[in-house]
């Protein structure tokens, strides 16, 4: 029920405050961010089953390259990446507060199902669990925003 209340009154919330083209205010980012955190991304509970070492690191570094760095940079943080600053919404930083208060199940979940309709896409049946796992690991020691460079596809 509570989650049914709440999801009506973001309902509201959104209906009453119109389509503007203004960036959303900070009562509005806080609204999204507590619905996302709390309602919408499942699998809080869940556990992540690697270690973090730093074999566990590199494998997470290495599947992250393959799948993640388009929108997110070599380095999680979008660096390099062209259109960052043109999505709405934009793509986050994974070195955030909002991204890194997620658990490593909700971080799974996102990775699995993606976010609707932010342009994140699923990756259920392209990653599997120990590939998205190890990505998670990496995304708890990203490297320092710019260390690693830009995409090689952006650099051509």
């Amino acid at each position: 029920m509570r989650r049914l209340i709440a999801v009506i009154s973001v309902g509201v919330f959104l209906a009453l405050s119109g389509c503007k083209a203004d960036p959303p205010n900070k009562l509005e980012k806080s609204l999204i961010c507590s619905a996302k955190h709390h309602i919408f991304i499942r699998n809080k509970a869940e556990k992540n089953p690697l270690s973090f070492t730093p074999g566990t690191i590199a494998d997470g570094k290495e599947a992250f390259t393959h799948y993640c760095v388009a929108c997110h940079g070599m380095d999680g943080q979008n660096t390099g990446v062209p259109f960052v600053n043109h999505m709405s919404p934009q793509v986050p930083s994974l070195a955030s507060a909002e991204v890194q208060q997620y658990t490593d199940g909700q971080l799974k979940w996102v990775i699995d199902n993606g976010i609707w309709p932010s342009g994140m896409p699923g990756s259920k049946g392209t990653l599997n669990d120990d590939e998205i796992w190890s990505i998670i690991v990496f995304l708890r020691h990203l490297p320092p925003a710019g260390s690693l460079g830009d995409p090689e596809m952006y650099t051509h």
